[in-house]
């Protein structure tokens, strides 16, 4: 029996056993609720009309929970299921590697094997490594921060609540601007982050005098370059996640990070990992499965992670203003792609209702899915290699069966899984992102969230692939 099999029966027990103590945890909590209410319901307690009002409040507020559980424990048994397929998936490519070996005369015997040193291609879980060759991968956060003293307070605690450890993510903030009460909302933390000040706050003079009106741009973008030079080269960090002071994380942000980690440093196909989706609106994401990952062309941002190797490549030429549309043209993507999230794992402040994020859970209910979170991402991660994602994603855009935009809108996809609606110019692409309610826009001829030109999101519980033809060329940088 191969390594790898071992794990995966080892990761099936535990995923079976986490299940189940959910489910009992589950019942419990809902057992409890009702005896409690019943109690209140049967008592002759005279309550008086405000406290009848809240309790009604939060008995919905319950219900509310209870489904949103509900839904949870659905997502774990698809989560197992994908578990399961990716590590099938594994097994094969390990078998046609020792098949290849086998013909080639190279295959060494098991027991010959250095369990500590995979050939290249293996595809090996965490667990397969001695305790002593694993360390946990040390990933910075930097938070960008300015003059919004309440919006840092709020990013903050939201970050320290769900913050694995500070060894593995220790937190730097970098505060442009000067504003004393920001300051000192900051230094409040104290030792659990770092605060670092940008030096230079004096006005920007060599802007064109027809981008004056967004000097603003300018100085974020030099804050940017700065604050980015100060974690890689001053604090010489290896990679860094980057959020601004107006983002909420998710409770499996970090779980999210530390999963894909290996992949950014490993695929020089990648050069970030977003946890945002610019189509992520509640109606247009697959949910409960929260666990799926795409590779995206396109740059997104909102919680990003970056490596020294892609900054060193990047630091010399910064540009002087509008860094994210920089980033997004073809001379620094040079053809790599990010990862990012069916659902966001981050989201701004004062947004209500606009996206689809992972909903805050009961402690208990964490504390039994922590582990499951890091498990399911790095199964779900390994698939999202080149190697792995490309065959699997053309296959499954081009097999699906295509269909007019008008008989979508009417309902005739109903009955189908997934369907494919073909774009041939920009004007088509943008009329089709219009009628189906995702983001119209190009940044260098790339439309959000595209990969291979093919954008993804659900319409009506069918997943839809926005297409080129199959014969695609590329982007076209002048669609804009």
């Amino acid at each position: 029996m191969s390594v790898l099999h071992e794990k995966t029966t080892m990761m099936r027990l535990k995923s079976t056993s986490i299940i189940i103590l959910m489910i009992l945890l589950f019942i419990l909590w809902n057992f409890t609720i009702y005896i409690w209410l019943g109690r209140n319901q049967q008592g002759n307690i005279q309550i008086s009309p405000d406290l009848s009002g809240r309790l009604n409040r939060l008995q919905a507020k319950l219900q509310d929970q209870m489904e949103t559980n509900q839904k949870l424990l659905t997502e774990i048994d698809k989560q197992k299921e994908l578990i399961l397929k990716n590590q099938k998936l594994a097994e094969e490519a390990e078998r046609r590697k020792l098949q290849e070996e086998s013909k080639q005369g190279i295959l060494t015997p098991p027991n010959q094997r250095a369990p500590d040193k995979p050939e290249e291609g293996d595809v090996r879980l965490p667990e397969d490594l001695p305790q002593n060759q694993k360390p946990k991968a040390v990933i910075a956060v930097l938070v960008i921060a300015c003059n919004r003293p309440s919006a840092i307070k709020r990013s903050l605690d939201t970050l320290l609540q769900n913050r694995l450890s500070q060894e593995q993510f220790p937190i730097i903030v970098s505060q442009d601007c000067g504003h004393a009460e920001t300051a000192s909302v900051i230094e409040s933390f104290g030792d659990k982050i770092t605060f670092i000040k940008q030096p230079d706050l004096g006005k920007i003079t060599d802007i064109p005098a027809n981008m004056k009106k967004f000097e603003g741009y300018y100085k974020i973008s030099r804050h940017y370059k700065w604050a980015l030079s100060q974690a890689f080269n001053r604090f010489n960090y290896n990679s860094v996640i980057i959020v601004e002071d107006d983002l909420d994380v998710a409770v499996d942000f970090f779980h999210y990070f530390a999963a894909t980690h290996h992949l950014l440093e490993e695929d020089d196909t990648l050069w970030c990992v977003s946890a945002w989706n610019d189509n992520g609106k509640a109606d247009k994401v697959k949910d409960p499965v929260t666990e799926m990952l795409y590779r995206s062309d396109f740059f997104p941002g909102l919680g990003w992670m970056l490596t020294k190797k892609v900054w060193q490549e990047l630091e010399h030429k910064w540009p002087a203003g509008f860094w994210d549309d920089w980033m997004r043209h073809p001379d620094q993507r040079k053809d790599r792609a990010c990862i990012r999230p069916e659902i966001s794992r981050t989201d701004t402040f004062g947004k209500e209702g606009v996206s689809k994020c992972v909903p805050i859970l009961f402690p208990i209910l964490y504390f039994y899915l922590e582990n499951f979170m890091h498990e399911m991402f790095f199964s779900v991660a390994v698939y999202c290699s080149y190697d792995n994602y490309d065959k699997w994603f053309i296959g499954e855009v081009y097999s699906s069966p295509e269909i007019t935009l008008s008989k979508l809108r009417e309902g005739h996809a109903e009955n189908q899984e997934k369907v494919r609606v073909t774009y041939t110019s920009q004007q088509s692409f943008k009329s089709y992102a219009n009628a189906l309610s995702i983001m119209n826009d190009f940044k260098a001829g790339v439309p959000r969230t595209a990969y291979l030109g093919v954008v993804t999101f659900m319409y009506s519980n069918v997943r839809v692939y926005v297409a080129p033809p199959k014969n695609w060329k590329g982007y076209d940088v002048t669609w804009s």
